[in-house]
């Protein structure tokens, strides 16, 4: 598989890039999955969690006769293991995923209850991804051993080897409980940066997957008789950050940043305001995307007017609010992205866009995986990346807007949007939480911490030879059960 940028740590409890997920789909499953359609199914689990009538009390019953790649038996006792680990470690991206756990116990070698202070209708959601993800607790206690060095879960193929910025390979599990649903023996994951390479390289046979395929790419792709296309609408988004309180890094207590941008809501507002979504992406991505101004996709349950709504476009109106804040016009501001070609085409096209609401952007390409921690440390004024997105918008929303979360770049903190998050995810009544979700999205298009931009398509091609190949709305391309079709497929 030719993989667009380079996984960060392959580890379900830290990790924060698409790409790690695509390898770890491979060899780490998880207590829930979901399906084409986006429906929440169970994996290592039985069963969909068994909810108290307070909400407060939910079991897991974990599926019988599976057994780790090492050799561990998956029990309640490995869950329990994993889900304490994703709140206790100082540097996790799962804490705000499980919500408000009062304790998580094994009440049974294959049941788990958690406890929570309040509901939390997320968390089925939540398993169904990294969260969910169950790790040998026989290698979790390994003294002085990182385990993304060599991870080990429950999955059709096992970490076999990786060599930085070049490939991860995986080969077939012989402990995986469906082993005789697997057709591969091994699975190479190579980085391949450029999109154009990456088709040119699945043109060619030297791969036989790719993916995020260029829009530049998938009209021509889509017209070859050796090759597929899977077009799948995005759960997620694309965006900008901007830094006004992350001074100590993700996970702590924001900070201050003496900057206009930073500070006054009015600069921000003047940027959001600059940006012609639709023109944008028709003009880089060639029509494929589709504008989007917050983390809830259209087509969502909990999807309301208030989180469809689009700022307009109003450079005029840009440029009174920068005259009103008293920043200077052209505002000077530097903006990180990586550097695969599609986003610096992006970049220069929002570097000319923003030009005529006062901004003078200044692009700064950055190695994906260096992106993501350069993220982390906050070490940005305003910084270019996406979410791949959950299909429950709490994934979406929580761990980035509420103060303190793991995955707050911005450094945002408002007590109002933490209340209102907070209700959202005590409450099961579909539409009462997407109006509480709209009532966040238009306090978040009020401080604009973070300037959504567009929502992409999912673009994955395959050769004609390969069967099996399943992107889903989540963003993960799933090789697990994929098959050369003169292979034995079953």
């Amino acid at each position: 598989m030719g993989l667009s940028s380079e996984p960060d740590r392959l580890d379900p409890t830290t990790s924060s890039s698409l790409y790690t997920r695509y390898v770890m789909s491979s060899i780490c499953e998880k207590l829930y999955d979901i399906d084409a359609e986006g429906t929440v199914l169970p994996q290592l689990a039985t069963a969909l969690p068994k909810v108290s009538a307070d909400g407060r009390s939910v079991e897991i019953t974990v599926r019988d006769g599976v057994r780790f790649a090492d050799g561990a038996p998956l029990d309640a006792a490995a869950v329990v293991t994993t889900l304490r680990r994703h709140l206790t470690l100082p540097d996790s991206s799962r804490r705000s995923e499980l919500g408000p756990v009062a304790g998580i116990d094994a009440t049974g070698p294959r049941t788990v209850r958690i406890r929570y202070e309040r509901p939390f209708a997320p968390l089925t959601a939540s398993l169904a991804d990294r969260a969910g993800m169950i790790m040998s607790p026989t290698a979790l206690a390994r003294p002085g051993f990182e385990f993304s060095a060599d991870p080990v879960c429950v999955g059709p193929f096992r970490f076999a080897e990786r060599i930085p910025q070049t490939s991860i390979t995986v080969v077939r599990a012989p402990l995986y409980y469906a082993a005789d649903e697997v057709h591969l023996d091994s699975i190479t994951y190579r980085i391949m940066n450029d999109a154009n390479i990456r088709a040119a390289n699945l043109r060619s046979g030297d791969v036989d997957v790719a993916d995020t395929i260029s829009p530049q790419d998938v009209d021509a792709l889509s017209r070859e008789t050796d090759v597929r296309v899977l077009q799948i609408p995005s759960l997620g988004y694309q965006a900008m950050t901007v830094n006004i309180g992350n001074t100590a890094g993700t996970g702590n207590p924001p900070g201050r940043i003496d900057t206009p941008l930073a500070r006054d809501p009015r600069v921000r507002r003047a940027l959001a305001l600059s940006v012609d979504r639709t023109v944008l992406v028709n003009a880089v991505f060639n029509n494929w995307y589709e504008p989007a101004c917050s983390p809830i996709p259209p087509g969502s349950t909990y999807a309301s007017p208030a989180s469809d709504a689009c700022p307009p476009y109003d450079p005029e109106e840009s440029r009174r609010l920068l005259a009103s804040a008293g920043a200077p016009v052209p505002y000077p501001v530097t903006m990180k992205v990586s550097n695969s070609p599609d986003t610096l085409r992006l970049a220069q096209a929002l570097q000319a866009a923003v030009a005529q609401g006062g901004f003078a952007i200044t692009v700064e390409p950055v190695e994906y995986s260096t992106l993501l921690d350069v993220q982390d440390r906050g070490d940005f004024d305003l910084l270019q990346l996406g979410w791949s997105g959950r299909v429950d918008p709490h994934g979406n929303i929580a761990s980035f807007l509420t103060t303190g979360a793991g995955s707050n770049y911005s450094g945002y903190s408002d007590a109002g949007v933490d209340e209102l998050i907070r209700r959202a995810a005590a409450t099961i009544d579909p539409a009462a939480r997407a109006a509480l979700y709209g009532q966040v999205v238009e306090r978040v298009q009020r401080d604009n911490p973070i300037i959504y931009l567009y929502r992409l398509r999912n673009l994955t091609a395959h050769s004609a030879d390969v069967v099996g190949v399943q992107t889903f709305a989540d963003g993960v391309v799933r090789l697990g059960r994929a098959a050369f079709v003169d292979g034995e497929v079953g």
